[in-house]
């Protein structure tokens, strides 16, 4: 898959997760988020105003902190695509 195949399809995987109304699992709302801000390499610290919260996503960046920005958009498009086939 080409760089700009590989952009093109993580933005629609952010779009449809965007667009989506209904409540996702906490789980997966945390490893969207590694993904995510991994994949835009935006590594702005948490800003809930729960601390319990910012310490669970700050986990979630830590383990994906060896992965390359590319693989971080593929997980991410694999997670979407998962969730939205199978529902979980």
């Amino acid at each position: 898959m080409s760089q700009t195949d590989l952009h093109k399809e993580f933005d629609t995987a952010v779009k449809r997760v965007n667009d989506h109304t209904d409540p996702f699992p906490a789980d997966f709302l945390l490893r969207l988020y590694a993904y995510y801000k991994k994949a835009t390499n935006n590594y702005g610290r948490p800003s809930s105003k729960k601390q319990i919260i910012n310490a669970f996503k700050t986990n979630a960046l830590f383990q994906v902190q060896d992965i390359s920005e590319d693989e971080a958009k593929r997980h991410y498009i694999d997670l979407v695509n998962h969730y939205f086939l199978y529902g979980k």
